[in-house]
């Protein structure tokens, strides 16, 4: 099998109106604004449905739902919809408001229409620019000590990468796994960005044996200064205008970085797939489109990690996991209140998953020492542990309706991107790079500097 020769360019037609992403923003910020007693909770201090008295028809539903489904709902967002929104629709004719639920399930395909870049090449084809047929077999030295899924989401990327015709700056790029397959199937310099000295020698080192056009530099994403800035900064800028910058997975404040930086230097390609939301310097969400920054919405860094609450990765093991360490965090917790007289929330470290191999009263000694709480000689842990298994009940279901929602909010941030580079003069296509299965953060931001 061979990755097949494919040869799209970036046209002049990529998206030939900016209005229907803004359109898109504009309603996904009203359906948000609207249903925010649904999302903008935080479970793990509840006592019981926030939002019961004003949705009792949804809470009821919630309630009927048999422990065991609630995984295989919360990890098809399809389904979590046809499930739940039949009974919110019915609390919504009761109270007389009337919302957008079909933005619930909003596809990126339906926001691309336009785009010239081919939407159906095949899950067996890597677009490059090079005439010569590349044998898989020749590339499967580029897969070693890559997690399988991992390289699923590579090879994705790059199938989906335009032809910009440009050398590439690859953001964040940790052993440039990613710039090395775009090198040798493009046949582009490559300029792998990563500030972790020991990953560029590394990453150096591959390139170097196979003979690769990819070179390293090392540098902090954050101490780059942009032609803006007052040059004090004492790492070079990477970036210029005849370039195509990608970056795959590049986490919060680093991708919106690169965006900044981008704009500032006129790149005239982009490609770049979001990732963790809420790892950001500033307690609230700073918009970057015009339509972001005069949203009524505020969101903090708790509100920006409900998207990444799906997983499709985690087997029946780590699910069985995570359910027993939730509901022993919940049982200190209340523990801990009735311990301390003090009615509030006690956050705990990490913890490993070793410890999850001991008793309940063993992570609860534990728990009590980190925060220092005096806990009773003749403490009843199974009572407690009981307790943490019901508020597990409760806080499954608060998730569960806010996870509604996770989509919209994960699109409303990604055409936040997108508007930002409309905005500063790129023409932006948005599209799904692969399957959820894959990963669920699949969305990829494409965007050519106009020349209009």
């Amino acid at each position: 099998m061979a990755i097949k020769h494919n040869n799209h360019k970036f046209g002049s037609h990529m998206l030939e109106s900016q209005e229907p992403l803004r359109a898109h923003f504009i309603q996904l910020d009203k359906l948000l604004e609207q249903s925010r007693a649904l999302w903008q909770v935080r479970a793990f201090e509840a006592k019981a449905l926030p939002w019961e008295a004003q949705f009792p028809t949804l809470a009821n539903i919630l309630w009927a739902l048999d422990d065991a489904v609630l995984d295989t709902l919360d990890a098809e967002e399809s389904a979590l919809v046809d499930a739940l929104s039949p009974a919110l629709k019915q609390d919504l004719a009761a109270l007389g408001l009337e919302w957008d639920l079909s933005l619930l399930i909003s596809s990126f395909a339906e926001l691309s229409q336009g785009s010239e870049i081919d939407s159906n090449i095949g899950s067996d084809d890597i677009e490059t620019a090079t005439s010569p047929i590349i044998e898989l077999a020749e590339l499967a030295h580029f897969s070693a000590h890559i997690k399988g899924r991992k390289w699923e989401q590579i090879t994705a990327f790059v199938q989906h990468l335009p032809d910009a015709g440009l050398p590439v700056l690859e953001w964040c790029a940790g052993k440039g796994h990613l710039g090395r397959l775009i090198a040798k199937a493009r046949g582009v310099d490559v300029l792998s960005l990563e500030w972790q000295a020991m990953l560029c020698e590394e990453g150096q080192a591959f390139a170097d044996k196979w003979h690769l056009s990819q070179r390293f530099i090392c540098a902090d994403a954050f101490a780059i200064a942009d032609k803006a800035s007052d040059n004090t900064a004492h790492q070079a800028n990477p970036f210029c205008a005849q370039q195509q910058a990608v970056a795959l997975h590049a986490c919060g404040d680093l991708h919106v970085r690169l965006l900044q930086l981008a704009v500032a230097a006129g790149t005239q390609a982009l490609a770049i797939s979001p990732c963790c939301y809420h790892l950001i310097q500033a307690n609230q969400y700073q918009g970057l489109s015009t339509l972001a920054k005069h949203s009524a919405l505020r969101l903090s860094r708790h509100d920006l990690q409900l998207p990444l609450q799906q997983s499709v990765i985690a087997n029946t093991k780590q699910q069985a996991l995570r359910h027993q360490e939730i509901a022993w965090r919940l049982g200190f917790d209340a523990l801990q209140r009735h311990s301390r007289g003090i009615d509030a929330y006690l956050p705990l470290p990490a913890i490993k998953q070793s410890q999850l191999s001991g008793s309940f009263a063993d992570f609860c000694h534990w728990a009590a020492a980190q925060k220092a709480v005096n806990l009773a000689a003749d403490c009843d842990f199974d009572a407690w542990l009981e307790i943490g298994k019901q508020r597990q009940r409760l806080t499954r279901r608060i998730d569960l309706a806010a996870h509604l929602f996770r989509r919209a909010l994960e699109l409303w941030l990604i055409l936040d991107r997108c508007c930002f580079l409309q905005e500063s003069g790129y023409r932006v296509t948005l599209r799904e790079f692969c399957a959820t299965s894959v990963t669920p953060r699949n969305a990829l931001i494409l965007a050519q500097k106009s020349s209009d």
